[in-house]
């Protein structure tokens, strides 16, 4: 087994999310500087794993998040209870009628197509989940008294403020202390960090996190933005992707942070918007690198995929499954993930399986 995990029987939620839910709001097929109407969804990288793993996989779900008390973060609630996920632990905020002190995030993203790539214009700042601190939340509850298996972060959350890092460490050291198995998607986003200090910061931050990690998740980009691992042989825009670099990659990070039990990386050839070549590997110190199916992909909406990816994956360790089984999970899902619209996953758990296991896409009757 990878990882050492809680009993099921011993805790009330298999998988809790740290992290910024936001309101996504979705113009379809158009672009958001022409749109005139909007479809809603929820979503935001941390949350999007425990969601995937509640209404894909059945598992119990809750979040540890922060929203502002007003219609709109009634909204997201409802979004986050529709979709499963226990909201118990949202720190609500008092509105102060116009978001001068904290308010709820929103994320306007185009899907792309072709020639034309995805676009996401977030408005986050100054929001009450980048406000959230440990002490706003019962940790001792959650972790010891209520029981936690698998606790789920990631570098988008640390992104968010200057003192948004420190939370993800306080909330990781209290979830350790109760034996709960901690992963952290790296999830780089440069927009996040050049109002605190740039890529530096970044390196800087995630470094300091990463020590505390069991499970360290990532793309094809992050490890070298994040942590300074490089993967040799690739041009900047990752056009030609070998699996033997990455794994050399892997390798450097399992030596340099021995905390590591499991690190997740996905593959993505991006050819255009729409066409994908996509897989994923995965290490552990008993297996080595393991690897998944590699498959062309027809993207609908790729926001989501590498979130859906670290679900799959953390389902097969928390079923128990080899890890060269659950990385095939944490590739189909995302691969599904990827065919509908919004953040989050809408497969269910034998469509994940029937792809894993070398299904195709011929109709069910």
């Amino acid at each position: 087994m990878s990882v050492s995990l809680r009993p099921a029987s011993e805790c009330t939620f298999d998988a809790v999310s740290l992290g910024e839910v936001m309101l996504r709001l979705d113009p379809g097929e158009g672009r958001i500087r022409t749109a005139r109407t909007f479809a809603a969804w929820e979503g935001g990288g941390e949350y999007n794993v425990t969601r995937g793993l509640r209404a894909c996989f059945g598992l119990r779900g809750a979040i540890l998040t922060g929203l502002v008390d007003n219609e709109v973060g009634r909204l997201v609630e409802n979004l986050m209870l529709a979709g499963g996920v226990d909201t118990r632990f949202v720190h609500w905020v008092p509105s102060d009628g116009m978001g001068r002190t904290a308010r709820n995030g929103l994320n306007f993203t185009e899907r792309g197509y072709g020639v034309r790539g995805a676009v996401g214009v977030s408005d986050r700042g100054h929001t009450a989940a980048s406000q959230l601190t440990a002490a706003d939340l019962d940790l001792d509850r959650l972790f010891g008294e209520l029981g936690v298996r698998w606790l789920h972060t990631g570098g988008i959350y640390a992104a968010l403020s200057e003192t948004s890092a420190q939370t993800v460490i306080d909330v990781v050291r209290k979830a350790k202390e109760y034996g709960t198995v901690v992963s952290y998607d790296l999830n780089y986003r440069p927009s996040l960090w050049n109002a605190i200090g740039g890529h530096a910061k970044a390196q800087a931050v995630n470094k300091e996190i990463a020590p505390h990690i069991d499970v360290m998740i990532g793309n094809e980009e992050d490890f070298t933005a994040c942590l300074g691992l490089h993967i040799e042989g690739v041009d900047e825009n990752l056009t030609d992707l070998e699996t033997d670099s990455f794994a050399a990659m892997i390798q450097r990070a399992a030596a340099e942070y021995p905390n590591f039990q499991v690190i997740g990386n996905t593959m993505r050839t991006v050819h255009s918007a729409t066409r994908n070549g996509w897989g994923a590997l995965a290490w552990s110190r008993e297996t080595g690198v393991v690897t998944s199916t590699f498959r062309e992909l027809e993207i609908l909406d790729r926001v989501g995929g590498g979130d859906s990816f670290a679900s799959g994956l953390i389902y097969g360790l928390l079923d128990g499954q080899p890890l060269h089984t659950a990385v095939e999970y944490g590739a189909a899902h995302g691969a599904l993930a990827m065919t509908t619209p919004g953040d989050t996953s809408m497969a269910t758990r034998n469509e994940v399986l029937k792809l894993a296991g070398g299904g195709s896409a011929r109709v069910d009757r």
